[in-house]
């Protein structure tokens, strides 16, 4: 049965793939758009979101909350049908594609870790290192069934050029030795770590990934805050703003703590600018946080 339902799993991601192939990025980012728009709000993960949305903006009013809500689902489905066009879009003045400010915060050559958030479409973040001339490589989790991995793998384009290492040991150990090699990495650090640190996010203890701080540390090498704006149909702004830095205290662990509670206040201040661009449908805070609140309230 199990078998038979990942058939299933996989006939259904090559029709959305072959369908978003089928029409222009602009239409394909409004088809994936206006679905999740309708249909997202229906679903429990929607529970979540406006307890998060609480959380972040107490004091907004809740049909403001379930319009960012909304808007997140449609961002959510404009992102999953761009994903077949993404490596085709280019750096351009207009239209589909993408821009790029603060280049100059981009090592021309060696190390760099790039960190970033689920914001926009963030699945062209490896742009942004490609532009400077950086061997970018990222951490990805693998999906649970390996027919759809390998239509993801294939999909997001995995090559010598930005080569994709799945989570857990082995893709750690690839990781480093990527960046021993000099390449760049870039991770997104936004979602819940359970092996990682509680630090604030939105005022709560959120369990945080020190990887990146960790990395930046140990090959002594800039820790790079990169986000991604959604600007027009199916067209983007990436921005790369200045290192991270920290004064050494001659404690790595505290310096760890340090950079990441940097990394922490940087993607909450970018959600907060534009929410409507975010993931609010994952569970980023202990269980405790959803047990004592309710949908739609602090």
């Amino acid at each position: 049965m199990g078998k038979f339902l990942w058939g299933i799993e996989v006939a259904l991601a090559r029709c959305a793939i072959g369908l978003s192939r089928a029409v222009p990025p602009r239409c394909a980012s409004w088809l994936g758009g206006t679905v999740t728009r309708w249909v997202g709000p229906w679903l429990p993960a929607s529970r979540i979101a406006l307890r998060n949305l609480a959380l972040a903006f107490p004091e907004m009013p809740l049909p403001e909350r379930r319009r960012i809500m909304r808007a997140a689902w449609e961002n959510l489905g404009r992102t999953a049908l761009e994903l077949p066009h993404v490596q085709a879009l280019g750096r351009t003045a207009s239209g589909p594609g993408w821009e790029l400010e603060g280049e100059q915060h981009l090592p021309r050559a060696g190390r760099a870790v790039l960190v970033s958030a689920h914001l926009a479409n963030w699945e062209l973040l490896p742009k942004a290192a490609m532009a400077a001339g950086l061997s970018m490589a990222g951490l990805y989790r693998a999906a649970n069934n390996p027919g759809v991995d390998a239509l993801m793998r294939e999909v997001r384009g995995s090559g010598p050029s930005q080569q994709l290492f799945p989570k857990g040991a082995r893709g750690t150990r690839l990781a480093l030795k990527h960046l021993a090699g000099g390449g760049a990495l870039g991770l997104l650090t936004d979602q819940k770590f359970n092996e990682g640190v509680a630090l604030p996010f939105f005022g709560e203890p959120a369990m945080t990934t020190t990887a990146p701080a960790e990395l930046a540390l140990r090959f002594d090498c800039p820790l790079i805050p990169v986000r991604v704006l959604r600007i027009g149909p199916c067209r983007f702004r990436i921005i790369v703003e200045p290192p991270l830095t920290v004064e050494k205290t001659g404690v790595a662990a505290d310096d760890v703590l340090n950079l990441t509670r940097q990394m922490n206040a940087r993607i909450e201040s970018w959600i907060r600018e534009r929410p409507e661009e975010w993931l609010w449908m994952h569970r980023r805070l202990p269980k405790s946080f959803y047990q004592r609140t309710r949908a739609g309230k602090g």
